[in-house]
């Protein structure tokens, strides 16, 4: 298998347009702030219409106060020349309850911006068929749309995060469910911290699947595991949903993955966030800042 870098250019999603934060020709600015919270990082991304300007990502630490997440966010907007006044709209995907609050805050206080939350009633553009849709994490809905819209239906997107995630949508663009396994840090650190003779290594292609040593054991058996286990269950997904659905990898492993398997088509570690702005586009008529 070659290098990552190697692969077709078909393979990739679209790249940014741009990543210019000067002003509009009138003058003004108009940037919307989409934060993407998961249970172990904060993905965050200004928009300049569809063009990303600029992201980043931070920890997540629930016992942080707001203010102590506004200045971070400050310092970081600072670094890009971009002013609080800048911002004109936010919207919020959280998988952490506890921190919707915290980020509602944030938004209030420093932005003077009364946010979107995903959840909250918003219109998606996407009939969900789950059983119960209040089980359903933020970002699986945020993804689905952000795929749907993308590159059609039918779709599978594989979110590697804390959880690695498969949703599926159908052909008429219904969200239909999907399977959560453990991340692939999740799964590593189990094995780390309750095998006695076994130790932290970095997660990399090992030269080789069967080891020769320990080290490139572990990495063949989480790595190509891993790999295993995608191509697994979206095979079962693609008998289930019919046609030719294509396969979408988000999240911070997909390009490590996706380099050891022809069953992703397409890599976009910003799925979530466009998906953010696409719903936000949705329901932004007739809203104004707080």
């Amino acid at each position: 298998m070659p290098p990552f870098s190697h692969f077709p250019e078909t393979r990739y999603a679209l790249p940014r347009t741009g990543t210019a934060h000067g002003p509009k020709q009138d003058g003004i600015r108009e940037m919307l702030l989409a934060l993407d919270i998961g249970n172990t990082s904060i993905h965050i991304g200004l928009s300049d219409g569809e063009r990303i300007a600029d992201t980043w990502r931070i920890g997540v630490a629930q016992e942080k106060l707001p203010d102590e997440y506004g200045v971070l966010l400050m310092t970081l907007l600072g670094s890009g020349g971009i002013e609080p006044r800048d911002v004109t709209a936010c919207i919020i995907g959280c998988d952490v309850p506890p921190l919707i609050p915290t980020f509602e805050q944030v938004c209030r206080k420093y932005f003077r911006i009364e946010p979107m939350v995903v959840g909250h009633g918003l219109r998606t553009g996407v009939r969900i068929l789950y059983d119960n849709p209040k089980q359903l994490g933020a970002d699986r809905i945020i993804d689905a749309v952000a795929a749907s819209r993308l590159y059609g239906t039918p779709v599978i997107v594989v979110d590697f995060g804390t959880a690695t995630v498969f949703d599926a949508v159908n052909e008429q663009g219904d969200y239909l469910g999907g399977a959560i396994a453990p991340g692939i840090g999740i799964a590593s650190e189990a094995l780390f911290s309750r095998a006695a003779m076994l130790y932290r290594v970095q997660l990399e292609r090992p030269p080789v699947a069967i080891g020769k040593n320990t080290i490139h054991a572990m990495q063949s058996g989480i790595l190509f595991g891993y790999v295993g286990l995608v191509e697994g269950l979206v095979s079962r997904f693609k008998a289930e949903l019919g046609g030719n659905p294509r396969v979408v990898a988000t999240g911070g492993l997909s390009p490590l993955i996706a380099s050891e398997t022809d069953c992703i088509d397409i890599v976009n570690g910003d799925l979530t966030l466009i998906g953010l702005r696409l719903i936000y586009e949705l329901n932004a008529e007739g809203r104004t800042g707080a």
